[in-house]
């Protein structure tokens, strides 16, 4: 019960991450995309900040933290999953 909770959550904040990471590829000004992407920035930024401190972008344009960002997240769920 716990691990499918864990897993579940987990599940939902890669995905919230993943659609963060392509909304930042459209234009959001106004509107409905903007509120999504605020919220978005609010709840994927803290945990992607993390990882941007110690990752440079890739030729001063290319961000791979949330790549990186993602496969810890999921690692660490793994891990948390076998010890429960």
């Amino acid at each position: 019960m716990l691990r499918t909770l864990v897993i579940s959550l987990v599940d939902v904040y890669s995905m919230l991450i993943f659609v963060y990471v392509l909304m930042s590829w459209l234009p959001t000004d106004r509107g409905v995309l903007a509120d999504v992407n605020n919220v978005l920035a609010k709840v994927c930024d803290p945990y992607l900040n993390l990882f941007k401190r110690l990752i440079p972008p890739i030729g001063g344009m290319v961000d791979i933290t949330p790549i990186i960002a993602l496969l810890v997240l999921q690692l660490g769920a793994q891990l948390l999953v076998r010890f429960l």
